[in-house]
């Protein structure tokens, strides 16, 4: 499992604007992921298309987003913690501070 911290800019609300972002781009039938079960406020899961595993957000203390990432095959999770890093850059680059990555 990899633990992704994810720190945003003072005043930023990463984790809401991660979960809206994958929404629009669902709406239009568009990405790579996908929710998988409901979204609360403080938690989700999600899914890749093309890669077996999960990604699951938790809203963290101060606007922090844990993400937490697992794949059936543990040699396999770099597919998975590579396209979320990805989708984090591409999208919100301009409002995360930091990002920490913790190999368990």
């Amino acid at each position: 499992m990899k633990v992704i911290q994810i720190v945003p800019h003072e005043g930023e609300r990463l984790y809401d604007d991660l979960v809206r972002k994958e929404g629009e781009i669902r709406k239009k039938s568009r990405g790579t992921f996908q929710r998988a079960g409901r979204v609360t406020r403080s938690a989700a899961k999600w899914k890749h298309k093309a890669y077996r595993g999960w990604v699951r957000l938790e809203r963290g203390p101060s606007g922090s987003v844990t993400a937490k990432i697992r794949a059936p095959a543990h040699d396999r999770e770099w597919q998975m913690l590579s396209a979320f890093l990805g989708f984090v850059d591409r999208h919100l680059d301009s409002k995360v501070s930091s990002i920490t990555i913790d190999y368990r």
